[in-house]
């Protein structure tokens, strides 16, 4: 599933061409992803500009403003949705589910396994927020929230393993599978440690750890695992990178140890026992 990484380098992928530009037309195709996509949007969303290009945790936010309409399209891409720029004649494929006509091309949503979310909040932007898929999520890791001593108190009050906790979006935003092994990595703390036993100190290193992590991975264009392409196609390279994840069996990049593989709230996890404690 796609990440913050991938969501983020997804956004920044279009908002150069889709910010400013008038919705032209809507085509749907389908009439549910996880949820029904909301009809209305071929009747309200033509003549509207987008004003900008958002993201929230997971989500992407499409705010759209025209005569007598404001709203934010909230999307999320599932465990296999893509966006991409198509030219306007293009014929549609099978899992081609969305398109937002614009001047010169289309906006397409794709989503073989429809997990995927299109779904629109009326009102200003800040309106989207309250949301219920929205106003549940936890604070995002690259913000100015994220500071040791939020770690730490939110960590004192849970005793479960420390990665699912990292992994929990009502705490934190966007930390997924690949990103919470590579960050404890990289941080030197056990996933099995319990969260209420990391000092302070070791709580820095893991903001920092989780802040360079989440930076790198975007900077990568995100990790490619299974179904995630940019909107040009073009796939993201951090699992390249990776210092634990998927690597059970192989020596540790930094130790030379065997690195290791368990499960934990139903998804593996990869550390080295001989640098995480």
């Amino acid at each position: 599933m796609p990440e913050l990484p991938e969501v983020e380098v997804c956004r920044r992928g279009i908002a150069p061409e889709l910010e400013g530009e008038e919705i032209r037309g809507v085509v749907i195709r389908a009439p549910k992803l996880r949820h029904p996509i909301p009809t209305e949007l071929v009747r309200l969303l033509p003549g509207c500009r987008v004003v900008a290009v958002r993201r929230r945790g997971k989500y992407l936010l499409i705010d759209c403003r025209g005569d007598g309409v404001e709203g934010t399209l909230i999307l999320h891409l599932g465990m296999s949705g893509n966006l991409r720029f198509v030219p306007p004649a293009l014929p549609p494929e099978k899992h081609d589910h969305v398109d937002l006509v614009l001047g010169g091309q289309i906006l397409r949503f794709a989503d073989p396994r429809r997990f995927g979310v299109l779904l629109w909040q009326p009102g200003p932007p800040e309106a989207a927020g309250a949301h219920p898929l929205l106003a549940v999520q936890g604070i995002e890791p690259l913000s100015g929230e994220f500071t040791v001593d939020w770690l730490h108190a939110a960590f004192s009050r849970r005793s479960g393993p420390v990665k699912p906790v990292l992994m929990d979006s009502h705490l934190v935003v966007g930390i997924g599978n690949i990103y919470a092994s590579e960050s404890l990595f990289r941080a030197g703390i056990s996933p099995l440690r319990a969260a209420n036993r990391i000092s302070a100190a070791r709580c820095g290193l893991l903001v920092d750890a989780v802040r360079t992590t989440l930076s790198d991975a975007i900077a990568a264009g995100g990790s490619s695992i299974r179904d995630y392409v940019h909107s040009d196609g073009g796939a993201g390279c951090f699992q390249i990178q990776a210092g634990v994840y998927d690597r059970a069996g192989l020596p540790c990049l930094r130790c030379g140890g065997e690195v290791r593989q368990v499960r934990q709230a139903g998804r593996s996890t990869y550390y080295c026992p001989g640098c995480q404690h």
